[in-house]
């Protein structure tokens, strides 16, 4: 059992792997638009990573079905069915809540100005953006809250969560895996010995153009444009 030694064993996918490992890495998923709490932990890292410890990761829990694909494939299924199920609740809770949720005071696991910047990310993108959230930090939080609060179709929400889910799992966990594989045959050199190197890439190419475009994209304070948007969610609600 992995110990918690410091705060930034919480940015750090392997320390999840080895605490854990299957269940753990379910729940994080899961809670990351379930929960509303998971915008800071490591999503996509930890796929990726995850994808590198696939078949260790199977093999402790239930053991290996003795095929790497095999064992990859179940490790992305499951992890795509605990992400499909985090954005459904995330979708119902936002249904249910509707714009009581943009009056809510800030705290440190909630900030109201991620409802607003999803909010313009959907309105921007229609339905595809649940698919392209799925690869977006703290935006994939938030998006199905907000596709509950302005009551997107449920079978089309569905729909577009299933795709968003199986890709995002699967691309990652994949990638992650037989990238491993490629450097260890081809190159001789381990990946798992670079994990460090790794989930530094991968959090500049997933979160940067996030932080850039919450920073520059828009006015940090736009009252009206707040108010404009609660007010059309009330109508809504009506």
């Amino acid at each position: 059992m992995e110990e918690f030694n410091s705060w930034k064993d919480l940015l750090n996918p392997e320390f999840y792997i080895n605490m854990g490992g299957f269940w753990v890495i379910l729940f994080i998923i899961f809670a990351e638009t379930g929960l509303f709490v998971g915008f800071f932990l490591p999503g996509d890292s930890l796929l990726f990573v995850s994808g590198i410890y696939a078949v260790d990761i199977i093999s402790k829990t239930f053991g290996s079905t003795g095929s790497d694909f095999f064992d990859t494939t179940l490790l992305a299924s499951a992890v795509a069915f605990a992400a499909i199920v985090g954005n459904q609740v995330g979708y119902w809770f936002g249904s249910k809540t509707g714009p009581a949720l943009y009056k809510k005071e800030d705290t440190f696991l909630f900030k109201k100005k991620y409802l607003y910047q999803a909010h313009d990310f959907f309105e921007k993108n229609g339905a595809l953006a649940i698919i392209m959230a799925r690869f977006l930090p703290v935006v994939r939080t938030f998006m199905p809250i907000v596709a509950g609060i302005v009551k997107m179709d449920k079978k089309a929400f569905f729909r577009d969560n299933i795709i968003g889910g199986i890709l995002w799992s699967f691309s990652l966990i994949f990638a992650g895996h037989y990238l491993d594989k490629l450097f260890l045959d081809q190159f001789g050199i381990n990946l798992k010995e670079k994990l460090e190197f790794i989930i530094i890439v991968i959090v500049l190419i997933t979160t940067v153009p996030v932080i850039l475009k919450f920073v520059f994209g828009a006015p940090k304070e736009n009252p009206k444009v707040e108010d404009e948007v609660l007010e059309d969610l009330i109508d809504k609600e009506k």
